[in-house]
């Protein structure tokens, strides 16, 4: 397991925007799986949505995109690099997020050509799926 400080010595990202609290396990250019730990202090539920709070979508894909970027940023030829959106295919929300749950998020890299590449990503809550679709991601 890798905690928030471990997190950080390899993805450029810092609070409030580092959205994985904690990392299962990874392979270096092969995958990672992280989690989110949903917390109703979260600085996004003061307006998403007043008495109703949901995760945003877009926080979700966010969350996986640091996942995967562990994956990429922990090869040796990508430390102190960064990992670029370069696109998001096929993404599907299925499940709200909602304050106190548990984001179990995997992303397999399943292509990568040069710094360009695509993952495989699955974020899920009680072993259902809360989104799933494929990211883009450019090394700079």
């Amino acid at each position: 397991m890798l905690n928030k400080e471990q997190i950080k010595k390899i993805i450029p990202q810092r609070e409030p925007f580092l959205m994985i609290d904690e990392v299962e396990t990874y392979t270096p250019g092969e995958g990672a799986i992280a989690y989110k730990y949903v917390n109703k202090e979260e600085w996004y539920f003061q307006g998403h949505f007043p008495g109703n709070p949901i995760m945003p979508g877009v926080l979700i894909t966010e969350s996986l995109a640091q996942t995967g970027a562990i994956a990429i940023l922990s090869k040796e030829e990508n430390q102190g690099k960064n990992a670029l959106f370069g696109g998001i295919d096929k993404m599907k929300f299925k499940k709200m997020v909602l304050p106190g749950d548990t984001l179990k998020l995997e992303v397999k890299i399943i292509k990568q050509k040069g710094p360009i590449g695509v993952g495989e990503a699955i974020a899920t809550v009680d072993g259902k799926i809360a989104a799933k679709g494929e990211l883009t991601f450019a090394v700079v």
